[in-house]
């Protein structure tokens, strides 16, 4: 429960600066103030920024833009105090899961909080269906296909696709995987193949979180 309570913190955090951002930078284009140089979610770049913005002709944008400026470096300050918390919590409670490519600290800490004790699924398939990645038969002309599973918890589904799509880029095994399966499965869709994947993810998942509990 805690970690669920700080990702979801973080999370609105996250939000709420990323609409600052965007505010920010209409003001930035409007002020003639090179912008797209900067990552606005660094402090260096922040406090450049400030320092330019301040030193113009005092005005309504002027004022804005700088408290604007103010709002993104705090919302930053908490969500890097936020971070800090959750790498504590998480590193020593999931070593397992965080041994997987693709699994960080606030990936971790999501999948954690959202599966609220593994311990309540009798299995890896039972798990999968939690998540929305088990697959669902349907039939037609006598032959077995499958669809997307659009049930489930739809925030563990969207950490296990980032997980997928990050280890499709930087994992060998997982690429080979996919390609394993779709030479089996010669008619199958790019997409059902990233859905095997995601399927194959889930049991490795649920295996590291039951050995995180010894």
């Amino acid at each position: 429960m805690d970690l669920r309570l700080l990702t979801d913190r973080r999370e609105n955090l996250v939000n709420r600066r990323t609409a600052s951002i965007n505010q920010l930078r209409w003001h930035l284009h409007d002020l003639d103030l090179d912008q797209n140089r900067h990552d606005l979610t660094r402090p260096r770049a922040l406090a450049t920024l400030t320092s330019a913005v301040t030193a113009l002709d005092p005005g309504v944008r002027r004022d804005l833009t700088l408290d604007l400026l103010t709002e993104i470096t705090t919302l930053g300050e908490q969500i890097t105090r936020l971070e800090h918390q959750l790498t504590e919590r998480v590193q020593p409670l999931a070593p397992k899961l965080l041994s997987i490519t693709g699994v960080g600290t606030i990936t971790a800490a999501k999948i954690i909080g959202e599966t609220a004790g593994i311990t309540r699924f009798r299995s890896p398939a039972a798990y999968a269906m939690h998540t929305g990645t088990a697959p669902i038969p349907v039939w037609s002309s006598n032959k077995p296909h499958y669809r997307l599973n659009r049930g489930g918890n739809r925030q563990l589904n969207t950490c296990i696709h980032r997980i997928a799509i990050t280890q499709l880029a930087h994992h060998p095994p997982a690429r080979h995987y996919r390609d394993t399966w779709t030479t089996n499965h010669p008619h199958a869709t790019t997409k059902a193949a990233l859905r095997a994947l995601k399927r194959h993810l889930t049991n490795t998942i649920y295996q590291a979180l039951k050995a995180d509990l010894t």
